[in-house]
């Protein structure tokens, strides 16, 4: 008997009051998700903003020096100033702060340079010889000391680099200098040059800057003292010497003093003076005190920090100067009378009048020393040109760096 077979359910259909009821839940449940979305995101936006805050408030963690993009933060500026003081004490930490943070923040600066620099010419240092210094120093692997052998290891790097492209010959001369205060002295030297006189003696007399002054050796134009002495050095014939060659810039270690005495009291005396380059323009400018008063002639000539108030000093005590040649003749002269000029070596005055000999010139070897300086110098140049180059802020004030050593200080 065959089987009946069921009838198929009819689909239920959802009558209009619970598809109102349904979508009224949906809704709400949309309402509540968007509402714990709202809220969570706030509590992550106010963990943020307080995580944020902390960084922001953390004065280690902010940005003080920037080099080409590389920034270094307050920890590491503190981390390298205690590396670099270590050993000393607080006292002298203390006293040398200023000149100490300082030195630090361009040594930090002048590092980092270093490796970008070196790292253009392909030259590096590996891990594995930054180890090896360490170790041999007994220096712990802090990054700061890790940063302080890197710098070490690259100069002498560098200096094999630029060192490695010198020639073992160069064409030099051998020259012989002096500066003399005035063109007369010059003059003078000159003359008994040619009457025979020896130059390296006669520096001995004459020279007034000892700084440069003498046998100069063989030197190629580059380690020429100044363009000036070069120019001499590879124009003038061999055993020539050169007529005086003034140089506004030169320094020398004597002046002249024109001292006047205008009053005296209880061993003090009240005193103007003006300081001079040179004898010879010391005694012109006194011969134009007959139609010309003190006070404009020191504001013309003197190279004497009073020379703004017409050289005016005050009222002056033994040693205030701090030159006995100006003390001998200060409290010694009459009131009201200009004294002869006063040699002070004591004191430094600029402008004088170079003498160069050329002894000879040509092709020669260049000696360890000579070597060594063109290397330095070409090192140097290039150093310098990067560094011009280069996009470096140092955000450190005085207030960033007293507080920098105030840190260091806390650990001592």
């Amino acid at each position: 008997m065959a089987k009946k077979q069921k009838k198929a359910t009819p689909e239920r259909v959802p009558t209009k009051h619970q598809l109102s009821k349904w979508q009224r839940q949906m809704r709400i449940r949309r309402i509540v998700i968007i509402a714990a979305a709202v809220f969570l995101a706030g509590i992550l936006s106010w963990v943020g903003y307080g995580y944020y805050k902390d960084y922001k408030s953390d004065p280690l963690r902010e940005v003080v020096i920037e080099v080409n993009g590389v920034p270094f933060t307050m920890e590491y500026y503190v981390n390298m100033l205690d590396a670099y003081t270590a050993g000393m004490n607080s006292t002298v930490i203390s006293y040398y702060g200023d000149y100490i943070a300082n030195m630090v923040a361009d040594g930090i600066i002048d590092a980092e340079l270093l490796r970008q620099g070196a790292e253009n010419l392909d030259i590096e240092v590996t891990a594995e010889e930054i180890d090896a210094k360490l170790k041999e120093a007994e220096l712990p692997s802090d990054r700061v000391y890790r940063d302080i052998i890197s710098a070490d290891l690259l100069q002498e790097k560098l200096e094999e680099y630029f060192g490695s492209n010198l020639t073992d010959t160069m064409e030099q001369a051998h020259v012989q200098v002096m500066l003399a205060e005035s063109e007369e002295v010059a003059d003078e030297v000159v003359t008994r040059i040619e009457a025979g006189g020896n130059f390296t003696v006669l520096v001995e007399e004459f020279s007034c800057n000892s700084t440069i002054e003498g046998d100069l050796g063989w030197l190629p134009e580059e380690l020429m003292p100044n363009t000036l002495i070069a120019d001499a050095a590879f124009n003038l014939t061999p055993g020539e010497v050169s007529q005086p060659i003034y140089d506004e810039t030169a320094t020398k270690n004597v002046g002249y003093w024109l001292i006047e005495v205008t009053g005296r009291q209880d061993g003090e005396v009240e005193a103007r003076a003006m300081l001079l380059g040179s004898e010879a323009e010391a005694e012109r400018v006194k011969a134009e005190l007959v139609s010309e008063n003190f006070s404009s002639l020191a504001e013309e000539y003197s190279q004497h920090e009073s020379k703004d108030e017409g050289g005016e000093l005050g009222l002056l005590k033994q040693g205030d100067m701090g030159s006995e040649a100006f003390d001998q003749v200060a409290f010694n002269i009459p009131v009201n009378e200009v004294s002869e000029p006063v040699k002070d070596e004591s004191v430094q005055t600029t402008g004088g009048y170079w003498l160069v000999m050329v002894v000879d010139r040509g092709e020669h070897q260049l000696e360890t020393e000579v070597r060594e300086g063109l290397r330095d110098k070409h090192l140097n140049d290039w150093f310098e040109e990067w560094k011009e180059n280069s996009t470096i802020e140092n955000l450190l004030d005085e207030e960033k760096k007293t507080w920098a050593v105030n840190e260091v200080l806390k650990g001592r």
